[in-house]
C-alpha cells in the first residue's frame, strides 16, 4: 500500500533541502513555519534520522539527510511523471515518451522528429529533458528516458540498440587575425601546435576519445586549454581568441564574429547525432514509433537533409 503520509513528508524535506532556509520554504509551500518545522520533526522521528542541523544562519542538510536527498529528488521526478501519465489516461492521451538529447540535437534534430511524432501519434505526449552525452546511456539504463539523441558511436553496451543520424565532416573554427585563416583548408597535422578548446571529457567521452584519436595519428595529442560543454561555446571562446576548435562543418552555414571555419583536408567524418534506446523492455508504443520512422538517413552527411519522414 502506498503510504501517500511519507510521501507529502519527503516532499516536505525535499523543498526544505532546496531551500536551505524553513521559512522561504514554508512560503513556497503555502504555509507558515511551524507546521513544516513539526512535519519534519515527524519525518526524523519516523526515520530515526536527523535530516537537518538548524541554526541561525540557516539550514543545512546532516550527512543522513545528504544520504537520501538523491533518491528523494529521483521519487520526486517519477512522481511527477505518474501525475502527468494519470492526467492524460484520463484526458484520452495514448502515452508519454520522455527524451533525453544534447543542446544540439535539441536545435538539430528534435523539431523534425517532434514533428513527425505529432503527425503520426497526434495524442502522444513528448516530454524533453536536457541531458549530456555521458548522461544518454545510464538514464536509458534507469529508466529516466525512453530515447536518446546524442553524440554515440561503436558499442553501446548490452541492450542498448542505436542509429546514427547525422554524420558530418569536421571542420576548424579559427580565430579571424589566425595566421592559417587565410587558407582555402588546413591540415590537421598544422594544429599541432595550437591550444585547442573542445567538449569536456566528462560530459561527452566519445567524442573526446575520437578527435584525441584522429589528433595522435598525426603525431600529436592536442593541447587542450579550455573544456566545454557545446559548440557554441566552442565558437565562443575562439571568438574570444582563446585557442582553435574542431567542429562539424554544417556550422558554416551560419557566420560568427570573429571566426573563421575552414574545413580539414582530411575529410575527417564524425558522427554529431545518434538515437539510442532500450531494446529488452516492451514498450510498444515507443516501438510504434521507431517502426514509423524513415531510418535510411543514417549516414546522412547533410544535416539538413530530412531525418524522419
Amino acid at each position: 500500500m502506498i503510504n501517500f503520509r511519507l510521501i507529502r513528508h519527503l516532499w516536505l524535506f525535499l523543498t526544505v533541502a532546496e531551500e536551505q532556509h524553513f521559512g522561504r520554504a514554508a512560503k513556497k509551500l503555502g504555509m507558515s513555519q511551524p507546521p513544516l518545522t513539526e512535519q519534519i520533526k515527524v519525518l526524523e522521528h519516523s526515520l530515526n534520522l536527523q535530516l537537518f542541523e538548524r541554526s541561525r544562519r540557516g539550514t543545512k542538510l546532516t550527512p543522513a539527510g545528504r544520504a537520501i536527498l538523491p533518491a528523494v529528488k529521483k521519487l520526486a521526478d517519477q512522481l511527477e511523471n505518474l501525475e502527468i501519465a494519470v492526467r492524460e489516461a484520463a484526458q484520452g492521451q495514448i502515452g508519454t515518451i520522455t527524451v533525453g538529447a544534447i543542446s544540439a540535437s535539441i536545435i538539430e534534430v528534435l523539431p523534425k522528429f517532434i514533428e513527425h511524432a505529432k503527425l503520426h501519434f497526434p495524442n502522444l505526449t513528448i516530454h524533453v529533458k536536457e541531458i549530456d552525452t555521458v548522461e544518454a546511456i545510464p538514464a536509458l539504463e534507469n529508466g529516466d528516458i525512453d530515447l536518446a539523441f546524442a553524440r554515440l558511436e561503436g558499442d553501446l553496451g548490452n541492450h542498448i540498440a542505436s542509429r546514427p543520424l547525422i554524420r558530418e565532416h569536421l571542420a576548424v573554427a579559427l580565430p579571424e587575425k589566425h595566421p592559417l585563416a587565410a587558407h582555402q583548408e588546413v591540415s590537421l597535422s598544422q594544429l599541432s601546435q595550437e591550444q585547442f578548446i573542445m567538449f569536456a571529457r566528462k560530459i561527452s567521452p566519445l567524442s573526446y576519445d575520437i578527435l584525441t584519436g584522429m589528433c595522435r595519428k598525426q603525431g600529436f595529442f592536442p593541447k587542450v586549454i579550455h573544456e566545454v560543454r557545446s559548440v557554441a561555446s566552442q565558437i565562443a571562446f575562439v571568438g574570444c581568441g582563446q585557442g582553435i576548435a574542431l567542429v562539424p562543418q554544417s556550422i558554416t552555414r551560419f557566420s560568427y564574429p570573429n571566426v573563421v571555419i575552414l574545413p580539414l583536408a582530411e575529410h575527417l567524418e564524425f558522427i554529431t547525432t545518434a538515437m539510442a534506446w532500450r531494446s529488452d523492455r516492451d514498450n510498444h508504443l515507443l516501438e510504434s514509433l521507431l517502426e514509423s520512422l524513415d531510418l535510411d538517413h543514417k549516414q546522412a552527411v547533410d544535416p539538413e537533409t530530412p531525418l524522419f519522414n
